[in-house]
């Protein structure tokens, strides 16, 4: 998120120790997702969630956070926690438009069978990104998207 647009917005500024601590978790969160060791990625993802200062919404690392947090939950089939870890971010800066974010929110809401909430998030995804987003999901995602959104191919 170190986009021109993103180094215009001011945030507050987590102090430096402390955030390069949250940087350091979040990289061992990563690598356990690789590894789709989701337990021990989720609880470094925590950790550092832990460590942001409250109020957790005003700040840019809580978005990145939480949305690991929540895809974490969906690789695991925890929709209920994926769905609350999602939403959650989008209380915080820039998750608002983000397609991926409501991707994945829609993805948890649609296996969770709300369906008008999977139907919302996910159209916002594809408005915002096309149809690209789906592109290193499951088919079936895109496929349920293609049953309510006329513009789809």
């Amino acid at each position: 998120m170190n986009s021109s647009k993103d180094s215009q917005k001011h945030y507050p500024n987590i102090d430096e120790n402390t955030y390069s601590r949250i940087l350091e978790l979040s990289k061992v969160g990563d690598a356990y997702t690789e590894q789709k060791e989701f337990v021990k990625a989720i609880e470094s993802y925590h950790q550092a969630f832990d460590l942001i200062p409250e109020p957790f919404e005003v700040y840019i690392a809580s978005t990145w956070l939480l949305t690991a947090i929540g895809e974490s939950y969906l690789f695991m089939g925890d929709y209920e926690k994926a769905r609350h870890a999602l939403q959650e971010a989008m209380y915080c800066p820039d998750a608002i438009g983000n397609p991926y974010i409501h991707l994945k929110l829609g993805q948890a809401q649609l296996e969770l069978r709300n369906f008008e909430r999977a139907q919302e998030e996910l159209a916002r995804a594809y408005i915002i990104e096309g149809k690209a987003i789906f592109e290193n999901e499951d088919l079936k995602y895109y496929e349920y998207l293609k049953t309510f959104l006329r513009e789809v191919e």
